[in-house]
């Protein structure tokens, strides 16, 4: 059974998201901070870009919605391949990194 959903998980298209936050507590900034590194790279402060399946995503989002409190702003961005190819960076950015698609068994 297990092995079933390793295998969905395999053949499911990733994109990209960017997820960005407005958190005014540093405890929970910071948790989800902690929580966001598990799904991407931080690309600013409160901006993070993540590549993965939607089933990654829908557990992203339920993970972070666990930790925000009331007052919390979170927003999740999905990118077709064709707006990730149009990302434009100006100023000391660091490159786009590709994650390569790693099984460990």
């Amino acid at each position: 059974m297990e092995g079933d959903f390793a295998e969905r998980e395999r053949k499911e298209e990733r994109r990209r998201y960017v997820v960005t936050y407005d958190i005014s507590d540093d405890r929970r900034r910071n948790r989800v901070a902690r929580f966001l590194s598990g799904y991407g790279e931080r690309v600013q402060y409160s901006v993070w870009e993540c590549v993965l399946t939607a089933s990654q995503a829908e557990k992203m989002r339920r993970g972070l919605a666990r930790r925000m409190g009331g007052e919390d702003r979170v927003r999740i961005y999905r990118l077709c391949s064709l707006c990730a190819r149009e990302i434009q960076m100006l100023g000391q950015t660091a490159p786009l990194v590709e994650v390569p698609e790693v099984y460990i068994v």
